[in-house]
């Protein structure tokens, strides 16, 4: 991920899925201003708890500017991620 680095930080909004712990939107709004919009998948291990787990941790990130969706919501995400688009085209 760091091989993006500057990629990821000129992004204007970047879709992170994760699943066991959920953890990587919280390291991705570290490299970058623009919102992240977590997706928490439901594969993994037992204790994933089919997406539960990544969801939850998303939800109690303290990173700002991270918008989690529910498990498995990619069409989702990409659905708010263009609302966040069309805002900034908008202005």
């Amino acid at each position: 991920m760091l091989a993006h680095q500057e990629r990821i930080a000129a992004a204007d909004v970047v879709v992170v899925v994760a699943g066991m712990e959920g953890a990587l939107p919280s390291v991705v709004a570290g490299l970058t201003a623009a919102p992240v919009i977590g997706v928490p998948t439901s594969t993994g291990y037992g204790a994933g708890l089919e997406g539960v787990t990544a969801l939850l941790s998303m939800l109690a990130s303290c990173s700002p500017g991270i918008t989690v969706v529910g498990i498995d919501n990619g069409f989702g995400a990409g659905c708010a991620a263009l609302r966040f688009l069309n805002r900034r085209e908008a202005r």
